[in-house]
């Protein structure tokens, strides 16, 4: 089971304070650093001092890191022309020297497209289809060669899809609870699949979903990695787990019910259920950037229970 850090920087976090968190996670044996990509803060924080551009902040921490993968969950369709996109991943994946992946979203948060001037269209799903499409069908045009597209929402001719990426292929990921369109677009293009904050018996019968969707488009089901995303809130005693849930503004008792809460050994119990179904790789959100010594508990007492 590989564990990934996975931070929120809109609810409040600038790019030192997610610096010291990449570098913690590349210290601390993780697999990978993740972020959201958004522009407005949710809920009561107040998000100050503002927000950070996800494939900025992941530029910069690609000539900050050395081993850990870098990638979104998800960057918003909504935010940036899939053109344009597919030069700003590959430059990054070269920045980074082969360690990034791009997991595309639809984009869903109508209030940061107003509070931002960002165009939010009715047909979000039907546009993401197309940019992921374009943004890998760019990155496997052969040097040398043109690539064109001529879609309903965007129109490529005689593109000469560069820059490449370092990697060979660049890992994309699809998620989400849809039960249709998102398995066929996961089964189309996607490397890896991502349940975000489901349950156990939900993210099986979505895996199940796209499992069945790959093997119809011609994949086989076990040709996908499988994975979750779900907040973390550890501690060494009842009172640790508290301090760090009040800190979040979250009730103990609703973090274990919705996510990964409690003692080492109850955190490492409730992975154990998910890879049980078929998850291969846990996003840890983690919502309190400050508390590294979290992140120091979770590899000493759960992550070296799961290698």
């Amino acid at each position: 089971m590989d564990l990934r850090i996975f931070t929120e920087p809109q609810q409040g976090a600038t790019y030192d304070t997610l610096l010291a968190v990449a570098k913690a996670t590349e210290d601390l044996g993780f697999d990978a650093f993740f972020r959201s990509d958004h522009y407005l803060r949710m809920g009561s924080v107040d998000g100050l001092p503002g927000p950070t551009d996800a494939w900025i902040t992941l530029a910069g921490l690609a000539r900050e890191t050395k081993r850990i993968r870098l990638g979104t969950l998800m960057t918003a369709g909504t935010f940036r022309l899939p053109g344009v996109l597919a030069i700003q991943v590959a430059q990054v994946d070269q920045m980074s020297g082969g360690r990034v992946e791009l997991g595309l979203g639809a984009g869903w948060f109508e209030e940061e497209h107003k509070a931002y001037g960002i165009p939010f269209p009715k047909e979000k799903s039907a546009r993401l289809e197309e940019q992921l499409e374009i943004v890998t069908g760019l990155w496997a045009t052969d040097p040398g060669k043109t690539y064109d597209f001529h879609g309903t929402y965007y129109d490529l001719t005689d593109s000469p899809a560069l820059p490449k990426p370092a990697q060979r292929k660049i890992p994309v990921l699809v998620g989400g609870h849809g039960p249709s369109r998102t398995p066929r677009l996961a089964a189309k293009y996607a490397d890896e699949f991502n349940m975000p904050f489901a349950s156990v018996e939900d993210s099986e019968r979505q895996f199940g979903r796209v499992r069945a969707a790959a093997e119809e488009a011609g994949r086989g089901g076990d040709e996908l990695t499988y994975s979750n995303a779900l907040v973390v809130c550890v501690g060494r005693d009842d009172a640790e787990v508290a301090r760090r849930a009040a800190a979040i503004g979250r009730e103990v008792d609703e973090l274990k019910l919705n996510g990964l809460a409690g003692s080492p050994a109850e955190v490492v119990d409730k992975i154990g259920r998910y890879a049980a179904i078929g998850s291969r790789r846990i996003y840890l959100q983690v919502l309190d950037l400050d508390d590294l010594d979290h992140l120091e508990l979770i590899s000493a007492q759960v992550q070296s229970q799961l290698s």
